[in-house]
């Protein structure tokens, strides 16, 4: 059966590139962050041209979408609205913004990408090293996964 509603929305599900650009993240922000690592993660790595292809095609995947919604509220809900919050500096023990990095890079390249999500969250690259807690790990996820996916299955 197909899903009608994805076939509607799938150009910009959840109106996603809107709301990340309300953020400061741009679709060349992204694809910048993910260049700076490619070569860690292929020994032929894709072209930026082929890392902005992945990433615009997997921001129309309502997963993904829905992920980086989560962390785009998560970040408002707990950072923005809260002067003073606990977790704006990201601490040792918050844990659920991993959670969502590895879920999107999973999602895109499989247990893969979940290797590369770390990397990326740790030397973190671009514009995802002056994000909050939850945005930069989405975004680090979907940068890795994209990067990786596209290693793993170029030209798909």
């Amino acid at each position: 059966m197909i899903n009608f509603w994805w076939l509607v929305c799938k150009n910009n599900m959840f109106e996603i590139k809107e709301r990340l650009g309300k953020t400061g993240v741009s679709l060349p922000d992204i694809v910048d962050a993910a260049s700076e690592l490619a070569h860690l993660i292929s020994d032929n790595p894709p072209d930026q041209r082929e890392i902005n292809r992945r990433i615009a095609h997997f921001l129309t995947d309502p997963n993904i979408s829905s992920l980086l919604l989560a962390a785009i509220l998560l970040e408002d809900e707990l950072i923005a609205k809260r002067p003073g919050s606990e977790i704006a500096d990201d601490p040792i023990w918050l844990l659920s913004d991993e959670c969502i990095g590895i879920a999107i890079a999973e999602i895109i390249a499989g247990p893969a990408g979940k290797f590369a999500f770390t990397m990326y969250d740790q030397k973190k690259p671009g514009i995802i090293g002056i994000l909050g807690p939850f945005l930069d790990d989405a975004i680090a996820g979907l940068a890795a996964g994209s990067v990786c996916e596209t290693a793993i299955a170029p030209g798909v």
